[in-house]
């Protein structure tokens, strides 16, 4: 009885303690999700013939509007409950990946699930060879926009190869300077060895870029996210973006990536032959790191993965609840799950 007690009084410390941080401290909510494939039914010249004849009504998957909106609303419900267990607003920024156009994010938006929190938008149309972008979502009310840049990444081998720009959005947050850097990495398309080189390409890109964010401004903040295609303990991320896993080895120069824990514990955010990935990231530079609470420091990072986001049977039991599987539509949400921090500042 006595074990049972100390058990339980343990627990109230621990959850006491915790409610007496959330009261003294301000938290903000960073996330990434890739949206797997959301199209519209509208032919864009801009995009992909092959993915243009999948997703319209007429087209392989026969993407009707019926489906089209249906995944829109499976999407803002996901983004309509990430944090809320700490911030009632939930998101105050979203980068997303594998987007047609800024067209379908308005509707995103504008959904009935998300429409009260007023997001604004951060999209350009990106060269990739499938139609795919990037872009940003943001509650104004928490971030303040100053710039925006679209910035081409150029293959060293293939200077025919098109892929996705990488998206940096800078603005203020609680009085601070911050950025955010969006990217969505070549795919292994062709093998992984075959294809590193254009994924380091990638990570070279997004170390310039922050290294000219923090030579303009050292005291910036920079969070950069997205789907690299690449595990945290990859060459592309660890050598190249310059990574490290723990905070007590963070320094100028080198970058924080709190997903290294989920990998090791075999947590992912999605699954290839039933092997679990972390290729879905958010990444933190030093300025970020520290115990000093007076202005904004990460706290921690989740991968949101609901019971309803999971397949339930079938061949991919287990798996992320897709939209659709080996050409047939299932009605789920997609084929990753969103990864998000929290940044905290005392009140």
């Amino acid at each position: 009885m006595k074990r049972v007690f100390l058990f339980f009084a343990l627990i109230l410390s621990v959850t006491l303690s915790f409610s007496q941080e959330k009261n003294d401290l301000k938290a903000y909510c960073i996330g990434f999700y890739n949206l797997e494939n959301l199209f519209d039914t509208i032919v864009d010249l801009d995009t992909n013939k092959i993915l243009q004849d999948e997703f319209t009504p007429k087209g392989k998957n026969a993407w009707t509007g019926e489906h089209y909106w249906e995944k829109i609303g499976n999407m803002a419900k996901v983004i309509s409950e990430i944090g809320t267990d700490i911030t009632p607003d939930g998101l105050a920024v979203l980068g997303v990946s594998e987007i047609e156009n800024i067209l379908v994010l308005q509707d995103l938006v504008n959904d009935p699930a998300i429409r009260d929190r007023n997001y604004k938008i951060v999209h350009y149309e990106s060269p990739d060879r499938r139609g795919i972008d990037v872009g940003l979502i943001y509650q104004e009310k928490y971030f303040e926009l100053t710039n925006t840049a679209s910035i081409k990444l150029d293959m060293p081998v293939d200077s025919t190869y098109r892929t996705r720009d990488q998206l940096v959005v800078s603005g203020i947050m609680d009085g601070e300077e911050i950025n955010f850097i969006v990217t969505h990495w070549p795919s292994k398309r062709g093998g992984e060895k075959r294809s590193r080189p254009n994924r380091i390409a990638a990570a070279k890109l997004g170390k310039h870029i922050i290294d000219s964010l923090f030579i303009k401004n050292p005291d910036t903040k920079t969070i950069y996210m997205g789907d690299l295609n690449d595990d945290p303990f990859s060459i592309s991320v660890k050598e190249h973006l310059m990574t490290v896993g723990e905070q007590s080895e963070v320094k100028k120069g080198l970058l924080y990536n709190p997903m290294e824990k989920f990998q090791r514990k075999g947590i992912g955010t999605s699954a290839y032959r039933d092997v679990w990935s972390v290729i879905d990231q958010l990444v933190v530079s030093h300025t970020l790191i520290g115990e000093d609470k007076s202005s904004l420091k990460f706290h921690k990072a989740h991968i949101f993965k609901e019971p309803y986001l999971i397949q339930k049977s079938g061949r991919f039991a287990n798996y992320p609840y897709r939209t659709y599987s080996y050409g047939v539509y299932k009605g789920g949400y997609s084929d990753h799950f969103a990864v998000y921090l929290f940044l905290t500042k005392n009140k």
